[in-house]
C-alpha cells in the first residue's frame, strides 16, 4: 500500500530568490522613475520664460486695473453709505425732538382730565375768559395735528433713508468681494512671475527684465520735458556729436508740467494699485502726473482712454496718453520722439521706453 505523502513546497531560494528581488527592485526603480516624469517640471529657457513671464505680467496688469475700478466703485459706495448714515441720525435727532414735544403735550392733557367742555363752561366763573381759551386750545390743537402729521412724515423718510443705506450696504459688499478676487488673481500671477525669474542666473534675469533705458540722461532731446537745458553743442549729454531733431512741444503747460512731474519720478518702483507719491502702477503713474498739474483724471485705463480727446499715433504730442493692447490695459505719458514714461511691472520701475515696444491701442489728448 503506497504512502500518501504530502507534496514538499520548495522555500524561494537561490537564483529564484535572487530573480525575484531584481524584479521587485526594477519595478520600484521604474515606479520612481514614472513617478519622477510625472512630477518634473520642464526646464524652460530664458527666451521661454520671458514669454511666459510677460504675458503673467499682462494678465496680472489687467487684473489690477479691473482691482482699480472696483476699488474705485466701492470708495464711492462707501461715501454714499455714510452720507446716508449721517442723514440719517440728523433726521432722528428731529424727530426726537419732535416726540419730545409730544409727549410734553400728551402728558399735560392727561394732567387736566378729560372734563366735557360744556361743563367747564357752565361752572367757569368767567365764560367769555373760557370761550377765549378755548378758542386758543382749538389753534394750539390744530398745531399740535401738524405735529404729528410731520412726525409721521419724518418716520417715513428715515425709513427710505434706511432702505436706501441697505441697499448702498449690499453694492458696497459686492464691490470689496469684486476686489478680493481681483486681489487674488493679481498676486497670483505675480508670485508665479517672480517664482519663474528666481529660476534663473542674475545675468539671465537681468537680460529678461531689462528692456529698455531707466534713466532719462540716456534719452535724446526729444525725450526731455519741454524747456529742458540742451548743451551747446546741440548734443542731449547721449556722448554723441550728432545734432538730434528739435524737441516736440507739449500741447500746453498743464500737459508740461504732467510731463515733467513723470520725469522726477523716474526711477519709482511699480506698486500695483499704487497711486503715488513714492510708488505707482501704470495707471496710477498718469494720474498723479495730471493731478500735480491740476487736472483730475479717472483711475483706470479703461476710464482715461475716454477721458479727453483721442488723438492718431501721427499726431502725438507730449503729455498725450498712450494706451497698449487690445484690452487697453497699460498706460503711459508721451514725452516725444516716439517715447513715453510709463511704470511697466514689478521688474521695473519707472522709466522711459519706446512706444513702439508694445502694441499700442490708441492715444488720448487731456490738456
Amino acid at each position: 500500500m503506497a504512502t500518501h505523502r504530502r507534496p514538499r513546497h520548495r522555500s524561494l531560494g537561490g537564483n529564484t530568490a535572487r530573480t525575484a528581488a531584481t524584479l521587485a527592485l526594477a519595478g520600484a526603480a521604474t515606479a520612481t522613475a514614472f513617478e519622477g516624469v510625472g512630477h518634473a517640471e520642464p526646464q524652460l529657457t530664458p527666451a521661454q520664460v520671458r514669454t511666459r513671464v510677460d504675458t503673467l505680467y499682462r494678465e496680472a496688469e489687467n487684473a489690477t486695473e479691473k482691482y482699480n475700478g472696483a476699488k474705485e466703485k466701492a470708495d464711492a459706495a462707501q461715501r454714499r453709505l455714510n452720507t446716508l448714515h449721517d442723514e440719517t441720525a440728523r433726521r432722528q435727532d428731529r424727530l426726537n425732538t419732535a416726540r419730545d414735544a409730544l409727549g410734553t403735550y400728551a402728558a399735560a392733557q392727561y394732567r387736566d382730565g378729560s372734563i366735557s367742555p360744556t361743563w367747564q363752561l357752565a361752572l367757569s366763573s368767567d365764560p367769555d375768559r373760557y370761550l377765549d381759551g378755548a378758542a386758543l386750545a382749538e389753534r394750539v390743537g390744530d398745531q399740535q395735528t401738524g405735529a404729528v402729521s410731520r412726525v409721521r412724515t419724518q418716520l417715513r423718510e428715515i425709513e427710505q433713508l434706511r432702505g436706501a443705506a441697505r441697499v448702498e450696504l449690499k453694492s458696497l459688499r459686492a464691490r470689496q468681494a469684486e476686489l478680493k478676487r481681483q486681489k487674488k488673481t493679481v498676486t497670483t500671477k505675480l508670485h508665479e512671475a517672480q517664482r519663474l525669474l528666481n529660476r534663473l542666473t542674475p545675468r539671465e534675469r537681468k537680460q529678461v527684465t531689462h528692456t529698455a533705458p531707466t534713466h532719462a540722461g540716456r534719452a535724446t532731446t526729444a525725450a526731455r520735458p519741454v524747456g529742458a537745458h540742451t548743451p551747446r553743442n546741440g548734443t542731449a549729454g547721449t556722448g554723441t556729436a550728432k545734432t538730434p531733431a528739435a524737441p516736440a512741444v507739449a500741447t500746453g503747460s498743464r500737459a508740461a508740467a504732467a510731463v515733467a512731474y513723470a520725469y522726477r519720478k523716474l526711477g519709482s518702483p511699480y506698486v500695483w494699485g499704487a497711486t503715488g507719491p513714492h510708488a505707482f502702477d501704470c495707471s496710477g503713474l498718469v494720474q498723479a502726473a495730471y493731478r500735480s498739474a491740476g487736472i483730475s483724471l479717472p483711475r483706470t485705463t479703461y476710464a482715461q482712454i475716454n477721458a479727453g480727446r483721442r488723438v492718431s499715433r501721427s499726431q502725438l504730442r507730449p503729455g498725450d496718453l498712450v494706451f497698449f493692447y487690445s484690452g487697453v490695459s497699460h498706460v503711459g505719458l508721451y514725452i516725444g520722439g516716439g517715447k513715453m514714461i510709463h511704470a511697466p511691472n514689478p521688474s521695473a520701475p519707472v522709466r522711459i521706453a519706446p512706444i513702439s515696444q508694445m502694441p499700442f491701442a490708441g492715444a488720448t489728448r487731456v490738456a
